[in-house]
């Protein structure tokens, strides 16, 4: 995985410095669940705020000016989940709260105008735009857990329906919004695996049984809708396969 974060932030990096300094580089990252979209997009990140903060240290216009080395930013769509009370509102709550995940229990809408909203130029009188994230410990979304400023220039938008050829997704992936398109490609077998460790972990099930049971008739049912719906082109496909650096 090494090789391909390190590809990957040569390229964006690259990018970036062609970019207008009141834009910003916005990268849309999907996969099925269990891809390992979220661990890429985060080592991505990481890579590039080191870089950006090696190229400080090296110029010499810098010397003396308080910058943030956070350039680039992972923003994940889990914050984007429809409440409990918005699911148990639905015409048939039982099937929302079993297919929790799925895409039409996700706000689509407004995931797609912070899209646009960060597409716009950049005011730096502006405060930052405030995001939701999803909390585990209360199984909601929090709104005002995320800050994008206006020196978060590199913005990764990572999840399941980042790239998935369906309104309003479809207009959020869109070239007028991204930069580009990468697709975490894995094994349905590979990603099972992880569910059923994650599902435990997380106590959404109580042993393998009800984990590989959440896996199979949510999770890969999802994935299966974003690999066969997935928008073209997709600019990147980065293969994940089972090992540590994926786990």
């Amino acid at each position: 995985m090494e090789a391909q974060v390190t590809r990957l932030v040569d390229k964006v990096w690259d990018r970036f410095l062609k970019t207008p300094p009141n834009m910003r580089v916005m990268i849309a990252i999907a996969g099925i669940p269990g891809s390992g979209k979220t661990h890429l997009a985060h080592a991505v990140a990481v890579g590039l705020n080191k870089k950006a903060a090696v190229s400080r240290r090296d110029s010499e216009d810098d010397v003396g000016v308080d910058r943030p080395q956070d350039i680039a930013i992972a923003v994940p769509m889990d914050g984007f989940h429809l409440t409990r009370a918005q699911l148990a509102a639905m015409p048939d709550p039982e099937t929302a709260f079993a297919r929790r995940g799925a895409e039409f229990t996700f706000d689509g809408t407004a995931f797609a105008a912070v899209v646009e909203s960060l597409r716009e130029p950049i005011d730096k009188d502006l405060p930052g735009l405030l995001l939701p994230a999803f909390d585990h410990a209360v199984k909601d979304p929090v709104a005002d857990q995320i800050v994008v400023g206006h020196r978060q220039r590199i913005v990764l938008f990572e999840g399941n329906y980042v790239c998935l050829n369906k309104a309003p997704w479809s207009k959020a992936a869109s070239p007028k919004y991204m930069d580009e398109r990468w697709f975490v490609d894995v094994d349905f077998a590979v990603a099972r695996k992880r569910l059923i460790r994650r599902h435990i972990a997380a106590g959404i099930a109580a042993n393998d049984e009800e984990a590989a049971k959440r896996a199979d008739e949510n999770d890969l049912v999802n994935g299966t809708e974003i690999v066969e719906n997935k928008v073209s082109p997709i600019d990147e496909t980065i293969v994940s396969q089972e090992d540590a650096s994926w786990s």
